[in-house]
């Protein structure tokens, strides 16, 4: 079919689509951001959202029908396949840009060089709107390609459209994530789509004679569903969907129906060659399909106008229909000589085919390009479709699919499944005497359970992966196993143990040549070295990552930027040393899909904020760890109970012991002094803080004992500072860290100093809360109300008023004049949007909170004003506005 035949079968007008209701003031913001932009020269993004059905689609196609000739427009489309195609929508716009875009990303490169392609193609000097569509079902490297863009559109004169289904979004969907992560002000706007009023649809209902009561009943106003309903033309409104665009098919000709059916069959939109293939013929009877409204066509590409509708009619096709249709796509996309293999959607329709064989060639290396471009569940579940398939491998070609999908699985944090992939696969190589791939597998596994915590079980498959392989000749498996028992002695805290075996594994892998044990087993040395406070131990782990980049390991270079962060940090209370690497890091991994090393560089950051001082970001990012996604890595969720606890009891707020119960049932089992210590630290403390001196003392007991016995100097040194000041006298024969050997020695000042030193203003402030000075008691309490310290604070206040001391300050300092009402910096922002009449859902968005938080800011506000209501919050706060030498709204 030529391109002009196939415009005037697209001009005809679709059964009730030649109107769209109560559209006008959604039509006017987008025609204003793309003024907007004309006028600027600056890019814009507009995120359009609502339900399936809602008219998101046919919005967007009338502005950009109507935005004028001087406007190009690209546009994009996720597509429903059962594993979404790698760069899916940038696909189509590359085909429409052509140029180094397109070549980019049919080569699949990496998402920030696509990135970079895009907005360099957005660079014209005429203005572009650039649609993508249904990100609800875009890939993981599609979405980094979006985050990319979308941060730095503000340098290109485009406006960046992008729909998609908020009900789609869990509160962990990675787009979610990228919605919050957007920055906020004017060059990002939203556009909410609801359905038809009642009004409307009994405009639609009277031209044909329906009950209007009934349909809106029936599909609350859901365009899709009133339109389908319409279309149908039948005497009863159909009870569902499927009912209607059935009803609707039933009355195409047998050809055109046919037609129908072959388009259905493809998730995404069809080609006119390939409906050809599909129906073994010319598709002359399309024009039906396309003025029944089933239909529209861009370009030379076929689909349903809704995804409902294809969905209807895909499951209403009979199993040998649905089989032959695959079989023939298989067969005609497999035949392709002009482009590259979309090996997404050839093994989709292979999987519904029933091709066992080519399921097995292509499902593997539709995994390994979506890898390769940070799609990480893509691959996950390429290999599961290969799996369904297994049973046609040979054994050994069945582990192979089981390791590669447990690789994939412990990346993307579903530790459960790859320890039962595992497991079936050491089954395999027991059973047909391979020595080396059985330590592979236990060296695996061993990884696995040590990220669950599981490490009783991690030592004994290590002991058992070194015992298997030490019988064979060198390899890097052997070297991998002697990585794996430095990082046990490293965890014990017995760092000559970790350097010996990390040498160890560092000589066999520099004679074998593996480039992935040698980074790892660079990363646990340096770790150690640092730990010991060597210098040498930061460039070995700075050396691990370089390696790992230049070899393209991406969990090894994620390890390293988390240990090189933990060590310094949470190691050695250097987090100003720390802070270098925390963008880098995140950028790296959230890049590659890496989601569990992801939330690990979160948890530390909130840890760093707390540290500083930063109380408002560590308490939020705290938040967005206890309220995420659950998951068999201890860590992120643990630190951010730890974190969040000690905030609130710090700024003396309610339910902390709640967290730290729940910290205490995750973390308390545990024999790792990281996890203990830490916990043990935050219980001293928060009974420390509420006056239960006895109470502080027998927090700290079990970690404190563990301490003496590890001899770690920072958490034994914090454990001790902190019974000292639950006035337990004791006296330390082990060296502990230079900060707390200080206050221990009763050198406050000096202390003090040294935390200074280290960016932590709070520690530095208890630690002259403790001295006999007037003076420094007084710099003490003014430290500890700057920070909005109250629990601490107030101990420090009692302690000057019983030694006498005249005209202490009462609450927070006048002279700082931040927040007469006691308030955070971050209650301040949340009660004038109280005050504005928002509602909690509208502040999370504003602000770019989770609701919960959000919540969390409210009661906390309504505490500390003493008020009921949020009324009366509003009111509270005029009345010391009103007040004498009362701050402005902004600064309370």
């Amino acid at each position: 079919m030529d391109d002009e035949h196939l415009k005037a079968l697209t001009d005809t007008p679709a059964v009730g689509s030649a109107e769209l209701f109560e559209r006008a003031e959604q039509l006017g913001t987008l025609d204003e951001s793309l003024a907007a932009v004309k006028r600027t020269a600056r890019g814009r993004v507009l995120l359009v959202n609502g339900e399936a059905g809602i008219g998101k689609t046919s919005l967007l196609q009338k502005f950009c029908g109507e935005s004028g000739p001087r406007v190009r427009i690209l546009w994009g489309a996720c597509d429903p396949l059962f594993t979404p195609r790698p760069l899916g929508p940038l696909l189509d716009v590359g085909r429409q840009t052509g140029g180094e875009l397109d070549e980019r990303v049919e080569r699949g490169d990496k998402p920030h060089d696509v990135a970079n392609a895009l907005l360099r193609e957005l660079e014209a000097p005429s203005p572009t709107v650039l649609v993508l569509e249904d990100l609800h079902w875009a890939d993981e490297a599609t979405l980094d390609v979006t985050r990319l863009v979308a941060r730095r559109i503000a340098e290109s004169p485009a406006l960046f459209v992008a729909s998609y289904r908020d009900e789609e979004l869990s509160p962990t969907h990675p787009l979610r994530v990228i919605l919050g992560e957007l920055p906020p002000g004017e060059s990002v706007d939203r556009l909410e789509l609801a359905g038809l009023s009642p009004e409307a649809v009994a405009t639609l209902a009277a031209a044909k004679g329906v009950d209007s009561e009934e349909l809106y009943y029936r599909t609350s106003g859901n365009p899709f569903f009133v339109t389908e309903a319409l279309a149908a033309e039948t005497e009863q409104v159909p009870r569902t969907v499927r009912d209607a665009v059935l009803a609707r098919a039933s009355r195409l000709s047998p050809a055109a129906r046919a037609l129908l059916d072959a388009t259905a069959a493809v998730p995404e939109r069809a080609e006119l060659w390939l409906l050809e293939a599909l129906v073994g013929g010319t598709v002359g009877d399309i024009g039906e399909c396309l003025s029944s409204g089933m239909l529209t066509a861009e370009g030379d590409r076929i689909g349903f106008r809704h995804e409902l509708a294809r969905l209807a009619i895909e499951e209403s096709l009979a199993p040998d229909r649905t089989l032959d249709l695959h079989r023939r796509a298989l067969r005609a996309l497999s035949e392709q000589d002009d482009r590259a293999p979309d090996l997404a959607r050839l093994a989709h329709h292979a999987e519904g085919a029933g091709d066992a064989r080519a399921v097995l060639r292509l499902a593997p290396a539709a995994a390994e390009h979506a890898a390769s471009v940070g799609a990480r569940r893509e691959a996950l579940h390429q290999y599961e479709r290969a799996l369904r398939f297994g049973q046609a491998l040979p054994p050994s070609g069945r582990a192979d699919l089981l390791e590669r999908f447990a690789d994939e699985a412990y990346v993307i944090d579903m530790r459960e499944e790859a320890v039962d992939a595992l497991d079936e696969a050491l089954e395999i190589r027991r059973a047909t005497g391979d020595k080396i791939r059985q330590g592979e597998i236990l060296i695996r596994k061993a990884r696995t359970v040590a990220c669950m915590e599981h490490r009783g079980d991690e030592r004994a498959l290590t002991d058992e992966a070194v015992k298997v392989l030490e019988g064979c000749p060198s390899s890097g498996a052997l070297a991998r196993a002697y990585g794996l028992e430095a990082a046990n002695g490293l965890v014990q805290d017995r760092m000559d143990e970790a350097i010996e075996f990390g040498r160890r594994a560092i000589a066999v892998a520099e004679e074998v040549g593996d480039a992935q044990a040698l980074a790892y087993s660079l990363n646990t040395v340096g770790c150690a070295e640092i730990v010991l406070g060597l210098p040498s131990g930061v460039a070995a782990l700075e050396r691990s990552i370089e390696l790992a980049r230049e070899a393209d390991l991406p969990v090894e270079v994620g390890r390293g930027y988390l240990n090189l962060i933990a060590t310094l940090g949470e190691g050695r209370r250097e987090w100003k040393l720390a802070e270098p690497y925390f963008e880098p890091g995140i950028h790296y991994c959230r890049e590659r899909g890496l989601e569990a090393w992801l939330e690990c560089l979160i948890s530390a950051r909130a840890e760093s904020a707390l540290h500083g001082g930063n109380w408002d970001t560590a308490a939020d990012a705290a938040m967005s760890l206890v309220e995420g996604r659950p998951s068999t890595v201890m860590g992120p969720r643990f630190g951010g109970l730890i974190v969040l606890a000690r905030v609130r009891a710090r700024r003396g707020d309610p339910e902390v012991w709640p967290l730290l119960d729940d910290a205490q049932e995750r973390g308390g089992a545990t024999i790792e002094l990281q996890f203990r210590g830490a916990l043990a630290v935050a219980r001293t403390e928060t009974a420390w803080l509420e006056g239960r001196r006895e109470a502080a003392v027998q927090e700290s007991e079990l970690a404190f004992d563990l301490a003496l016995e590890r001899g770690e100097p920072y958490y034994l040194g914090e454990l001790a500072t902190w019974r000292r000041r639950a006035g337990v006298e004791e006296e330390i024969d082990l060296e502990v860290a230079a900060p707390f050997a200080a206050e221990l020695a009763g050198e406050h000042e000096q202390a003090a100093e040294l935390w200074t030193e280290l960016g932590a203003p709070y520690e530095a402030a208890l630690a002259l809360s403790g001295a006999d000075s007037e003076e420094l008691l007084r710099r003490s309490l003014d430290a500890l109300q700057d920070l909005g310290a109250a629990a601490a604070a107030t101990i420090v206040a009692r302690r000057l008023r019983e030694r006498g001391a005249k005209g202490l300050p009462r609450g927070p300092r006048q002279t700082t004049k931040e927040n007469p009402a006691g308030l955070t910096a971050r209650e301040v922002e949340v009660l004038g949007l109280v005050a504005e009449g928002l509602r909690n859902a509208d502040i999370a968005e504003r602000l770019f909170l989770s609701q919960k938080t959000v919540g969390h800011h409210v009661s906390s506000i309504l505490r500390k004003l003493d008020v009921n209501g949020r009324g009366e919050a509003v009111a509270a706060v005029r009345r010391l506005e009103a007040s004498p030498g009362a701050a402005s709204r902004s600064e309370l």
